[in-house]
């Protein structure tokens, strides 16, 4: 049985665990999503009511991550929790839900409001389940926003391009610059 292709007759009463590793290019990760170190384990435990499957479970691995400040490659764990729930994928109904407007003689389509919780909700199709798409989905949501190598990270010099964790560069240390100083010349008219 494949770890991310499980069929949906092994899912019985009792469930169905699935443990192993998996590679970035077997979730379709490229650099610019995520860089792994080494495989991420994932463990998954799959539940089934009616034709509606639950999967839980844990994934764990190593990333490498390029700081935001000073831009150094670091390793980072990386371990989340999944609850994820697959629902057989709605058939395409036509166009027939139409509303006709008799003083018009025309058909107007019918808006239809999407779901708030269509996104959280993955769709299978046939007689197994495609996990690999859902678990690069939630690899790449756990990344975070603004990564960064230590919290104190000094960043780089803007002039110089040195990194400050390193030490100080040989640029001359500037003044801060306030933003009124252009007013202090400005003298007031008073009537």
């Amino acid at each position: 049985m494949d770890l991310l292709t499980p069929h949906l007759a092994d899912i019985t009463a009792d469930g169905l665990s699935l443990t192993g590793d998996v590679t970035a290019e077997e979730l379709g990760l490229v650099e610019a999503d995520t860089q792994l170190d080494g495989a991420l384990a994932v463990g998954l435990d799959l539940s089934k009511v009616e034709r509606t499957i639950c999967v839980t479970g844990v994934v764990e691995g190593t990333a490498i991550r390029e700081c935001v400040r000073c831009l150094t490659h670091f390793s980072e764990p990386l371990a989340f929790a999944l609850r994820v729930v697959y629902e057989p994928e709605p058939k395409i109904v036509p166009p027939a839900a139409k509303r006709v407007d008799h003083r018009k003689k025309a058909v107007e389509p019918v808006e239809v409001e999407p779901d708030e919780t269509d996104d959280e909700i993955y769709h299978y199709e046939g007689d197994h389940l495609e996990l690999a798409p859902m678990l690069r989905e939630q690899v790449i949501l756990s990344n975070p926003m603004h990564p960064l190598c230590k919290d104190d990270c000094a960043g780089l010099c803007p002039h110089c391009g040195k990194n400050l964790n390193e030490g100080r560069c040989a640029c001359p240390a500037e003044a801060p610059t306030n933003p009124f100083q252009i007013l202090r010349n400005v003298k007031t008219e008073q009537k």
